[in-house]
């Protein structure tokens, strides 16, 4: 069962992966398009504007329309499956990972102690939640000020992130402000933007004029998953990097990706739209992830190292904290990390390492320090009990040991 589980997990994280990049590329693509249309004299009856394009050899003219063409086309491509298959592909990886191991991955009981059901209850609940807030909001009379919107929906990604951390592990948490900001985008697909468009081809057929109002909704709906796309690709990602979850102030990082991925769109759609080179973008999203780096190791920076660079283990081991953090590892680390996990549900050491000599140890010093040590992404919603002062005993012996 242990077999087929992970095989299904790799399977499902695959396709959902595939799926991302199907409709993340349309998406960029359907923006970039309709920044760059052209309005000039002698287009068709009806067409906003035009553009021309090179690629694989061939040359592209695509013309918009606000509202619809004259006729029906006789062919109409319709992207939509890119969005939803992303969608079920994400939630089934949630529910076979986060859901399936929710002691291990989804539950802190230092955080809130809760069963299994009432976690995943909490979950579902937090993820629906978000697109009825949202949707609200669009339909509401501040869906006429843009500007003022997208601040108010800020300030409840910045709550969303700082109330995921005081419910779940880290991991999580940016996991679940992620499902939470996907939702919104893929429910934006499949409830506003393909019913409003579908609304629009069945007048068409009719023989009634569209009404421009639900291509309007439509743009401002792609528009607003867009600006999301990026801080949402952090997210899924981020689980794979302790050092954005597992520290005092991950929602704070979390808040100023969604800042940093908005900043890169503008960039980009920007120049898309012919309008300047705004430059000044990157370095301020450089600077915005220089502060993430900074509140990751808060109050200490760490030291810099090539993650590459070989391992020399006699200093680990003849530090005079090693007999000490030996204890804790082996206490604390080496249930899951053995050759034979005693852990429950754990049949394989996670990622191949195995902890249980002092070799081990000291060759993946670094990992413990990050992981166990300076993040507290180790042990899992520390369901270990390590405590502050074992895991600042960590610190302690591998910056002594890197003198």
């Amino acid at each position: 069962m242990a077999f087929f589980m992970d095989w299904a997990s790799f399977a499902v994280r695959w396709l959902h992966v595939i799926t991302a990049m199907a409709w993340i590329g349309s998406s960029f693509y359907f923006i970039a398009l309709d920044l760059g249309l052209r309005k000039h004299d002698g287009l068709p009856a009806g067409a906003h504007g035009e553009e021309w394009q090179v690629h694989g050899g061939g040359f592209y003219h695509i013309q918009k329309y606000l509202v619809a063409p004259a006729q029906m086309p006789e062919h109409l491509t319709w992207f939509k499956w890119e969005s939803y298959a992303t969608w079920l592909s994400g939630f089934a990886l949630l529910s076979l990972v986060y859901y399936g191991g929710a002691e291990l991955f989804l539950i802190d009981r230092n955080v809130l102690d809760v069963s299994a059901p009432v976690a995943i209850a909490i979950s579902l609940a937090s993820i629906g939640i978000g697109w009825v807030i949202y949707d609200q909001l669009c339909k509401s009379k501040l869906g006429d000020h843009d500007t003022l919107l997208m601040i108010i929906l800020y300030v409840i990604v910045v709550f969303m992130s700082w109330g995921y951390t005081q419910l779940f592990t880290g991991r999580a948490a940016f996991l679940h402000l992620g499902a939470f900001t996907a939702t919104i985008m893929s429910a934006n697909v499949f409830m506003t933007i393909i019913p409003n468009q579908k609304i629009v081809v069945a007048d068409l057929i009719a023989g009634r004029k569209p009404d421009p109002k639900y291509g309007k909704i439509a743009k401002t709906r792609s528009t607003h998953n867009n600006y999301l796309t990026l801080p949402v690709v952090f997210l899924m990602l981020s689980n794979h990097y302790p050092l954005a979850f597992g520290t005092e102030f991950n929602w704070v990082i979390a808040a100023l990706i969604f800042i940093i991925g908005v900043l890169i769109r503008h960039y980009f759609n920007t120049i898309h739209k012919r309008e300047g080179n705004p430059h000044w973008t990157w370095l301020a999203a450089a600077l915005l992830f220089i502060v993430i780096m900074w509140l990751s190791t808060v109050p200490k920076v760490l030291t810099g190292e090539d993650k590459n660079a070989s391992v020399t283990t006699q200093p680990y081991i003849a530090a005079a904290q090693f007999e000490k953090v030996r204890d804790t590892v082996l206490g604390r680390c080496a249930m899951c990390h053995a050759n034979e996990p005693s852990y429950e549900g754990v049949y394989y050491a996670p990622k191949g390492v195995v902890l249980e000599t002092d070799n081990a140890i000291a060759e993946h010093a670094r990992e413990i320090y990050l992981q166990a040590g300076r993040s507290h992404a180790m042990p899992p919603a520390n369901v270990t009990q390590i405590t502050p002062e074992e895991r600042a005993l960590l610190v302690a012996w591998y910056e002594q040991a890197r003198k």
